[in-house]
């Protein structure tokens, strides 16, 4: 695992993308005001957040603008698969434990050499600042050296 991306570049791609959700789906549904119901902006956030990692090399709109996208601990792409283990499995660890396990994870990212969440371990995933073609690149780089 290369070049881990740390705590505090991982929260910013999240209100990032947490800002992008709310203007552009909200505009579209003209829904901007927080609710206490799910509404067709959180059913759209869940789509946001399961498919553009797969599809995009692992990244969403809030970690390719700070750098850092989702990869697996191999370092090839993710799948769906390790999307869906990672936030929605992982979500449901932190929500059955009232959020300990949020925090645990958190100092996880903040204090472990690889930056690994409790989510990541669910996922079989971690998150890097290497783009696809840096870590190509540094692959070629080792078997001609």
């Amino acid at each position: 695992m290369e070049n881990p991306a740390g705590f505090w570049n991982r929260v910013g791609a999240r209100f990032v993308d947490g800002f992008i959700l709310a203007g552009f789906f909200g505009v579209i549904t003209g829904e901007f005001i927080v609710q206490e119901s799910f509404t067709v902006v959180d059913v759209l956030s869940i789509f946001y957040a399961l498919l553009l990692p797969p599809v995009w090399y692992g990244y969403t709109l809030g970690r390719r603008a700070l750098g850092n996208r989702i990869v697996q601990t191999d370092g090839s792409d993710v799948t769906f698969i390790h999307i869906v283990l990672r936030e929605l499995v992982g979500g449901l660890v932190y929500f059955v434990t009232f959020g300990v396990a949020l925090i645990v994870s958190a100092f996880m990212v903040g204090l472990r050499e690889d930056k690994r969440g409790i989510h990541d371990f669910i996922g079989g995933t971690y998150v890097t600042k290497d783009a696809p073609n840096d870590r190509e690149r540094s692959e070629l780089d080792e078997l001609n050296a």
